[in-house]
């Protein structure tokens, strides 16, 4: 009859430690997300400053009008082509010099040291605001651009001269455009 109840007992054991579903761990940490609120709040407010330099400048600068372009950076005409020439678009070749200043118009390259450039428009990485302001000129233009930094090196800078989150000053003189024929090759 002992061997009969322990049998029973392991039996009714078994079945009722199968039958109990073990429960989820809760997580040991909670992450409340606000690194993130914090860095947006941080950078709206970078932005925010950068812009009022910025304004600071153009309403200095009286002589030029300057064109907010949709990206959020700004830019005058220094030699506006008023003919009705195309403007480079995805696929062309522009040759282009230009020179960069930070905002208190100090020279940070020159136009020598950054070389006449080559780009193949949209298929190269260049600075954001340069890769867009590009394709707004035409021929024989030259435009300066007033770029904030998240429209320039960012964050990072460039690891030589520019620091980070520098806004700055381009100056682009657009030399030639050319359609990158071993493309449709």
């Amino acid at each position: 009859m002992r061997i009969q109840n322990l049998f029973l007992f392991g039996v009714i054991l078994f079945f009722t430690s199968c039958s109990q579903q073990q429960q989820a761990r809760k997580p040991i940490s909670h992450t409340s997300g606000t690194f993130i609120k914090e860095s947006i709040e941080r950078n709206k407010v970078l932005i925010a400053d950068e812009e009022d330099l910025i304004a600071e400048i153009i309403k200095n600068d009286s002589l030029k009008s300057y064109i907010a372009s949709t990206k959020g950076y700004w830019y005058k005409y220094e030699t506006k082509v008023n003919e009705a020439t195309p403007s480079p678009k995805r696929g062309d070749i522009a040759f282009f010099d230009y020179e960069i200043k930070d905002l208190k118009n100090r020279i940070i390259y020159t136009a020598t040291e950054t070389k006449p450039q080559t780009y193949y428009v949209d298929k190269e990485n260049i600075m954001m605001g340069l890769r867009d302001g590009i394709k707004l000129m035409k021929k024989g233009e030259k435009v300066t651009f007033l770029f904030p930094s998240h429209m320039a090196y960012g964050y990072h800078g460039d690891d030589k001269k520019i620091g980070t989150n520098e806004p700055l000053i381009c100056t682009v003189s657009l030399n030639d455009i050319k359609e990158d024929t071993q493309a449709k090759n």
